[in-house]
């Protein structure tokens, strides 16, 4: 994908999950957006005792993205990227 892909992506993904900080000019519009992607999936918004695992939060994830009003192309973009993210993360 190329940047203007991952800025709507990231803005798609914004409006999904609200009051997350997803802006950093420091940072590229994908590399944003995997890092908001891997601190859902760790949990990382929550605090560390009540923390859900990987696979739950995924499911979680999921659900919340094709419950969401995006177009069919986005939610499997933001999908196979929840995927790629788990990946690495297992690595």
């Amino acid at each position: 994908m190329n940047t203007a892909a991952y800025e709507v992506l990231l803005k798609e993904y914004s409006s999904v999950w609200k009051n997350r900080n997803l802006y950093d000019e420091n940072q590229s519009p994908e590399q944003i957006l995997k890092e908001a992607i891997k601190r859902e999936l760790l949990d990382q918004n929550s605090h560390p005792r009540v923390r859900k695992p990987i696979s739950e939060k995924y499911i979680s994830a999921s659900k919340r993205i094709l419950e969401s009003g995006l177009s069919s192309e986005s939610k499997v973009k933001l999908l196979d990227l929840h995927i790629q993210m788990i990946d690495q993360l297992k690595g």
